[in-house]
């Protein structure tokens, strides 16, 4: 869609076209209330930074249940359609992966989320299986209160390139 289309759209739909790039509502709100200010695409995902940028760790984790596991389809709560097919294509990595690596990805996984209590959330576009899977046992060394502002981080990467298929 345009941008005109998202900002023509009632509060309730543009919310949950928001919640297509980003499973926090906090965030989708602000951006429901921001979108008016938008002059063009570039500018919406400037608003979309700003308004990444007054999430909490709470918000972090909802959105974090909004993707599933890398190597797998199901995330944590229902999410619609199209944020299902972005995240495949996101995930288009594994698809030709080695069992070997597939298997590693799904134990380190699990590790991952019985360290932090949430899953891995790294930006997977462009990267190839082996690359998330290093990514994955690197950060895993990580201390908690290290590791969440970097998840985090890959959620605005991945939040940005949503927003930017949402409205060309």
């Amino acid at each position: 869609m345009d941008l005109e289309t998202l900002k023509a759209l009632p509060p309730d739909e543009a919310r949950e076209e928001f919640l297509k790039c980003c499973g926090s509502v906090r965030w989708a709100e602000a951006m429901v209330a921001l979108r008016q200010y938008a002059a063009a695409a570039g500018t919406l995902t400037l608003l979309a930074k700003e308004a990444f940028s007054w999430l909490e760790p709470a918000d972090w984790l909802e959105a974090f249940r909004s993707h599933p596991k890398i190597g797998e389809k199901k995330a944590a709560r229902e999410i619609s359609t199209q944020s299902k097919e972005w995240s495949g294509h996101e995930q288009s990595g594994v698809r030709d992966a080695h069992q070997e690596t597939l298997d590693s990805l799904a134990r380190l996984n699990r590790e991952y989320e019985e360290k932090f209590g949430y899953i891995f959330i790294v930006c997977a576009t462009g990267k190839s299986a082996d690359e998330m899977l290093a990514i994955l046992r690197e950060r895993l060394n990580n201390e908690p209160d290290v590791e969440l502002p970097i998840a985090a981080a890959e959620q605005a990467k991945i939040t940005e390139l949503r927003l930017k298929k949402l409205v060309h």
